[in-house]
């Protein structure tokens, strides 16, 4: 972790740096953040290892280990538990791919149904490119995450609420490490700005600042991590009646809503929706989960059913 940290602090340095006028550079820049990170962290057998990839890895990872704290400490057998992680992981890699693929370029996908699932392009001359799953989102991520779930519980035989909760609770870790693995991508960029606070994305060849908001996300994310914890422990007994799922959902996509503002649009057809009615397509899918997190945040009538009873016991 030390060694991946320092990584980090060496692709920081120097960013802030006097740029001269001769370059192009308006003087509402001089202190904006230069941002031209290698997207490559390092090479085995020859194959790139890209930052997006490891930070997702990091994010997962680290959930896995809080919500395996979180099993033991309310007692959940380690039968339960070993397989939650495939099921999560599924969830949420097939539920972000066709989220993007349906949400944003559906068109695109129905003409090329094949690239929703391989990682690669289908070229003009008939051939195929590797590319990885360029396109992923996280309001299908987080929809097939549910899904996934579900089938969970009906396997497992654990609550749905406490399951949920469970999740809930690491899930803005996960959600930092991957708005960082954006960040390192140069992608899902911000709106142009003079503030100090802007980054001329080199990568995208541009030479005037944006909003980073991939590190304003990733954030207030992990400003989030650490009161789920606190809240855990103060109130427990909580766990299982959909109150920290509600809480995480209602936080995240609420702020994801703001932040947008701030956002440039992922797809050129957004234009003439923001035009419309003000909204992009990230805000239009982020409304329906903040609902739903307020109602299960405040104890909605289906969370009570679903959830644990004070007498049941878990299993």
């Amino acid at each position: 972790m030390i060694h991946f940290l320092s990584h980090i602090l060496v692709q920081l340095q120097a960013f802030v740096v006097p740029l001269s006028f001769g370059k192009g550079i308006d003087s509402t820049t001089l202190l904006s953040i230069v941002w031209n990170p290698d997207k490559v962290a390092f090479t085995v057998f020859g194959h790139p290892i890209v930052w997006y990839a490891i930070m997702w890895v990091v994010g997962l990872a680290l959930a896995y280990l809080v919500v395996m704290k979180l099993y033991k400490d309310q007692h959940l057998p380690d039968e339960k538990f070993d397989p939650l992680f495939i099921y999560c992981f599924v969830g949420i890699l097939l539920g972000a791919r066709l989220g993007h693929c349906l949400f944003y370029e559906r068109a695109y996908f129905m003409a090329n149904p094949l690239e929703m699932f391989l990682p690669m392009k289908h070229l003009a001359d008939g051939s195929w490119k590797f590319t990885g799953y360029a396109g992923l989102a996280s309001h299908g991520g987080t929809l097939g995450l549910m899904i996934a779930l579900w089938f969970y519980v009906r396997k497992y035989k654990v609550n749905l609420m406490r399951v949920l909760d469970n999740i809930a609770i690491a899930t803005p870790i996960t959600a930092c490490f991957i708005r960082l693995g954006n960040l390192m991508n140069s992608e899902i960029v911000g709106k142009p700005t003079d503030s100090a606070l802007g980054f001329i994305f080199v990568q995208n060849h541009e030479n005037f600042a944006r909003h980073p908001g991939q590190l304003y996300e990733a954030l207030f994310y992990l400003f989030l991590f650490p009161i789920g914890l606190w809240l855990y422990k103060r109130y427990k007994t909580k766990v299982g009646t959909g109150y920290f799922f509600g809480w995480v959902l209602t936080c995240i996509f609420a702020f994801r809503f703001f932040v947008e503002f701030l956002k440039e649009v992922q797809e050129p057809w957004e234009l003439s929706m923001v035009e419309t009615i003000g909204l992009n397509q990230g805000q239009m899918l982020s409304i329906p989960f903040v609902v739903l997190g307020l109602y299960c945040w405040l104890g909605g009538k289906y969370c009570k059913k679903l959830g644990e009873q004070p007498t049941q016991k878990k299993p």
